[in-house]
């Protein structure tokens, strides 16, 4: 059953980086926004008569807390209706019309497996939510890789606190990459996810989950290339954009 259309507030506007911002949304008429890390939820955007044409879905970025507030975090496409009206219309204290949370993209019940977590730019959302709760609740895993490509250092979403997770979360590895940063910058890996999540498999062969969030060019190879050394369709999971 769907969740029902609601009104929520921004609360807070953050610019992350040049065309990216985070949105703090709150909904008052709920007192606990519940939902699982990896879910989203829908806006419906005054951009156009039809409704089903209005509607933009997003990740959540935050991980469950307890509160009526939600994080998004949204890149401004060049072109796109409904990122444009975001940007250019709403501000601290606006209102949005928000249904949710809806999806099934959501951890497994028991994680026994090695969690493959690949992402590109903005797809990094529903990951961010779920270390974050695996490590809020303690929540017994095996190991953690969160692969995030992107094409330069600057365009990072979360660099710095999903690497300082790796402190308080055992078992977890982030491994940014970055397609176009120049070869100068000798402190950071370059190239594309691929090359990464093969690698460990190569190496060690585990039984794993794979999660594939981002462009759909990206999720595409990405199940090819698994697909391809040897697991099954049922082990991965996808969250397209664009």
């Amino acid at each position: 059953m769907l969740e029902p259309w609601r009104t929520g507030k921004v609360i807070k506007i953050l610019d992350e980086t040049a065309h990216t911002r985070r949105f703090w949304i709150q909904i008052p008429e709920v007192e606990v926004f519940d939902f699982k890390p990896g879910q989203f939820v829908t806006l419906d955007l005054p951009i156009h008569e039809k409704r089903n044409k209005r509607w933009r879905s997003y990740s959540i970025a935050s991980p469950p807390n307890d509160t009526n507030i939600i994080e998004l975090v949204i890149v401004l496409l060049e072109g796109g209706a409904g990122t444009t009206y975001l940007f250019n219309e709403i501000s601290e204290g606006s209102e949005l019309l928000l249904r949710g949370p809806q999806g099934v993209f959501v951890l497994p019940e028991h994680i026994d497996r090695d969690l493959f977590l690949i992402c590109t730019g903005t797809g990094v959302a529903p990951f961010r939510s779920m270390v974050h709760h695996i490590n809020r609740f303690n929540i017994s895993h095996k190991n953690i890789y969160l692969v995030f490509g992107c094409r330069h250092v600057s365009d990072c979403l979360y660099g710095q606190e999903l690497k300082g997770l790796e402190e308080d979360l055992q078992h977890y590895y982030y491994l940014p990459t970055f397609s176009r940063e120049p070869e100068e910058n000798s402190l950071v890996r370059r190239g594309y996810v691929h090359a990464i999540y093969e690698e460990i498999i190569k190496e060690h062969h585990p039984q794993a989950y794979f999660y594939l969030c981002g462009w759909k060019n990206m999720v595409d190879e990405a199940k090819e290339r698994i697909l391809a050394n040897g697991y099954d369709k049922k082990d991965i999971h996808l969250e397209l954009y664009g």
